[in-house]
């Protein structure tokens, strides 16, 4: 599929649409330096590269804010795509935002705030436990995850799949006390320095890049009273506004899934917090029709061009 015919599939689909205004918005967590079996879902830098090239030719690529607008005012423009990244990986700012300056691309990076200083997510404790633990067997069973085996890169790539997927859902002082324990494991040095400084936050905030809030710790906010989910939401906002020295008004939920992750309850916080917009990770494009504090957006699996592109006319093909 040439450029040509995807901007014209594109403009087809707009006129079809018509009244009703269609954003895909595509999600990224971090860019890699080269292509890792670990992290098979997130893009080397030559992947992520081609796929900001194919936006800046074949679509209209807009702000969250600027999206927000043009629905709100009902000018949508035909190809409409946002950028957004979650958690505040360093890579955003060392990797992502070169090529972002470069073809002139705007983006959003929600920020989870109690990272921001040098601490690691739990999950990338994970990954280098299983990245660099011995041959053998990782047994947790005393956190009710049971063991899992180390002794091939499949049986790794496995384990981190299942071992990251099964921790999401662990109460948050079950999570604090896995994470310690795989600090033991690897050591006190393991996976520094993957997450932004307060000093690359504003830099990106200088080069355009909005920046969003996507609570102070990353839990789910399911597994939380009432009382600690409104600190995490309310929290990351006055922090990163801190940072910044502006108001942050977009906030995006923690693995996004509506009735899983977050509820009626957290909506109704995120309003209280004075959000603007929050975010999901539901498949699909933004419309005028959709609740304003669920707003859909999808990471872009797709690994060649063709596909990629055919993936982001689906979405606004069917919204």
């Amino acid at each position: 599929m040439n450029d040509q015919l995807i901007r014209s599939a594109g403009n087809a689909i707009a006129r079809f649409t018509r009244g009703n205004g269609r954003v895909a918005i595509v999600n990224y967590h971090r860019v890699l330096a080269a292509p890792s079996p670990f992290l098979a879902s997130e893009p080397d830098i030559d992947t992520f590269t081609w796929q900001m090239e194919l936006l800046a030719r074949c679509f209209n690529v807009l702000s969250l804010r600027d999206a927000l607008a043009a629905i709100e005012s009902g000018r949508v423009p035909p190809r409409a795509v946002c950028i957004t990244f979650d958690d505040g990986y360093r890579s955003v700012h060392e990797l992502a935002l070169p090529v972002l300056r470069r073809l002139k691309l705007p983006a959003t990076v929600f920020v989870s705030s109690g990272f921001v200083n040098g601490h690691t997510m739990w999950n990338d404790r994970i990954v280098e436990a299983v990245e660099t633990l011995p041959a053998e067997e990782l047994d947790l069973a005393e956190f009710g995850l049971g063991v899992y085996s180390l002794r091939s890169m499949p049986d790794r790539a496995t384990t981190l799949g299942k071992l990251t997927e099964a921790s999401k859902y662990l109460p948050p002082q079950e999570r604090s006390r896995l994470v310690l324990r795989l600090e033991t494991l690897v050591g006190d040095s393991a996976a520094e320095g993957l997450m932004l400084t307060p000093e690359m936050v504003v830099n990106l905030d200088r080069h355009g890049i909005e920046i969003g809030a996507h609570t102070v710790t990353h839990p789910i906010l399911t597994s939380l009273d009432d009382a600690s989910a409104m600190q995490e939401i309310a929290g990351s906002k006055r922090d990163l506004e801190a940072i910044i020295g502006k108001p942050v008004p977009m906030f995006a939920y923690p693995n996004g899934k509506v009735g899983k992750d977050y509820d009626a309850r957290h909506v109704a916080m995120v309003r209280e917090a004075g959000f603007l917009a929050a975010f999901t990770t539901a498949v699909g494009a933004m419309t005028r029709h959709h609740d304003r504090f669920q707003l859909p957006r999808s990471r872009p699996w797709d690994r060649t061009p063709n596909r990629f592109a055919m993936r982001l006319l689906q979405w606004l093909a069917r919204g």
